[in-house]
């Protein structure tokens, strides 16, 4: 009794539990505060990267902005450079169709032109022959009036020898005199009718020199108008095989190295050269199609090589090297669509140098290919 008397007597002591208590309460504040600072960390952390990726989308941003300016300032740009090419094409064409308009015009004047001259040469013709039968009936009356003469003097000298003249010899010497007079009339007719013959004729020389001047006049306006082809014909033939320093324009011919098209010794076109030849042909194509149907052009290939002699069984010397190489290319031409009519085929040799040297240089420059658009 006194043992339980003496324990209830004793306060109950509540300290040890409540630090117990309030140890784990601070255990599970810390934790949750360290909770929170990792989440605080992973998520500013995340922003952080967020906001890294907005920036790069931003300045990516600012590029496309950048670019599409640019793009629209060339197109733009383009759209101007389409204006003008397209205001360049209808001023060309306008010319072109004044061009073909004038040559039309001076076909017809050529066209009549070349009838006055034909029926100018062949007047002139006649009054050559008219010339020639009054020169020849001149001599005719001159020859009878020399003879008259002479019969007229051998009388008179009768007459004067006879001691009286008879009423007879009187008569017959006037009769004479007559006849010679009037056979001295009209030999001045005679002379004056080919003076103006002589006179037509000159101005019909004239008028015939006049024509011609005219015909060369209107065949220079018609080579002229082939040569502005030409120019742009060897301008892009420039434009396709490039700016290299051997492919050169010798006046009116455009000169191309073998090498470019066949291989040494050979005519055979190599892959190049037939690739060469397809955009060459191309282009002509193109070209020809602007010239007028009235202009009779052709183009010639030429084939020339070194001063280095071949002597092979397919080819005996440089010239069939030459000639077989100029066929070859118009062959490939024909079955690139060019018309047969339009081509011919030429082979030198190497008789026709550019170079008169003998280094390698000047055999190169003399091995090569030479194009030339002309009249035929």
């Amino acid at each position: 009794m006194s043992t339980l008397a003496a324990r209830r007597r004793r306060p109950v002591d509540f300290w040890p539990g409540f630090v117990d208590a309030l140890s784990s309460l601070l255990m599970v504040l810390v934790f949750l505060l360290l909770v929170f600072t990792i989440g605080q960390f992973v998520l500013s952390d995340a922003l952080s990267g967020r906001d890294k990726a907005l920036a790069r989308l931003n300045a990516e941003l600012a590029q496309l902005a950048e670019v599409l300016s640019m793009e629209r300032e060339a197109k733009a740009g383009a759209l101007r450079q389409v204006e003008e090419l397209s205001a360049s094409l209808a001023s060309a064409s306008s010319e072109r169709d004044a061009l073909r308009l004038r040559l039309d015009e001076t076909s017809a004047a050529l066209t009549q032109t070349q009838a006055q001259l034909e029926s100018s040469q062949g007047e002139v013709a006649r009054l050559v022959a008219d010339i020639a039968a009054l020169s020849e009936l001149k001599q005719q009356l001159e020859a009878e009036i020399a003879s008259r003469l002479a019969d007229l003097e051998q009388t008179r000298e009768k007459l004067t020898v006879q001691t009286e003249l008879s009423a007879k010899s009187a008569a017959q010497v006037e009769l004479l005199n007559r006849q010679m007079a009037a056979l001295r009339q009209q030999l001045d007719e005679i002379s004056a009718a080919l003076e103006l013959q002589r006179a037509a004729s000159k101005a019909k020389d004239q008028q015939i020199e006049d024509l011609g001047r005219q015909l060369n006049l209107a065949l220079a306006d018609k080579v002229n108008e082939l040569a502005r082809y030409r120019s742009n014909f060897f301008g892009k033939l420039r434009e396709i095989l490039g700016n290299r320093d051997d492919i050169v324009v010798v006046g009116d011919r455009f000169v191309v190295p073998s090498e470019l098209l066949f291989p040494s010794g050979s005519d055979e076109l190599g892959p190049e050269g037939r690739r060469q030849l397809d955009r060459i042909a191309q282009t002509l194509r193109e070209v020809t199609a602007e010239i007028p149907s009235s202009i009779d052009w052709v183009l010639r290939i030429d084939g020339h090589t070194d001063r280095r002699p071949i002597n092979t069984p397919r080819f005996p010397s440089n010239w069939e090297l030459s000639s077989a190489r100029a066929i070859a290319i118009v062959k490939h031409l024909v079955t690139a669509g060019i018309p047969p009519k339009h081509l011919a085929a030429n082979g030198f040799g190497q008789f026709q140098p550019l170079d008169p040297g003998d280094s390698e240089a000047a055999l190169a420059r003399n091995r090569r290919i030479e194009i030339q658009l002309t009249n035929r």
